[in-house]
Parts: C-alpha cells; sequence; structure tokens
C-alpha cells in the first residue's frame, strides 16, 4: 500500500494504525470462534459442555470490550442472550 502521508506523524498513525486493525481483526475472530463453539455445544444438548463454554465465550467477550474492540454494551447484551439459550437448554434437560 502506497503511503500518501508526507508527515512523519502522520506517517507513523498510519503504521499504528496498521498494527490495531490486525490485533482487532485477531481479537474478533478469537471472540467468533468461541461463540460459535458455544452455539454448536448448545445445539449438540450437552449441559456441561455448554456450560463450559458459555464461561469461555462470556470471558472473550469480557476482553474483546476492555480493550474497546467492541462496545461493552454490545459485550453485554451479546452475554446476557448466550445466557438465556443456555439457561433454556438446562430448562429443557431437567
Amino acid at each position: 500500500m502506497k503511503q500518501l502521508a508526507n508527515i512523519k506523524s502522520a506517517k507513523k498513525r498510519i503504521k499504528v494504525i496498521a498494527k490495531k486493525t490486525e490485533l482487532n481483526k485477531k481479537r474478533k475472530v478469537a471472540m467468533k470462534s468461541a461463540l460459535k463453539q458455544f452455539d454448536e455445544a448448545i445445539t449438540s444438548g450437552d449441559v456441561k459442555l455448554a456450560q463450559e463454554k458459555f464461561r469461555a465465550a462470556q470471558k472473550r467477550l469480557d476482553k474483546v470490550a476492555t480493550k474497546n474492540t467492541i462496545h461493552k454494551n454490545k459485550a453485554a447484551r451479546k452475554v446476557a442472550r448466550l445466557a438465556k439459550k443456555l439457561s433454556n437448554l438446562e430448562n429443557a434437560a431437567q
């Protein structure tokens, strides 16, 4: 990619933004994979596995939110929806 910036600080910002973008992409991929693993556990119907994957997904969402990759309210909303799915599974298993 060709840099259009001439000013030294602008060139630095381009480098910094590229690094941050790459980090954010990695975090989002990890978050999405944790969510997919939880969904797979829910569809399998295994309550213990779903609880384990819920904790992992919740931890991943909270970490991503604290790093400002996603908004904290979005993370909280996703966790609430995951908890509701888990609760429905637990109630169906009883």
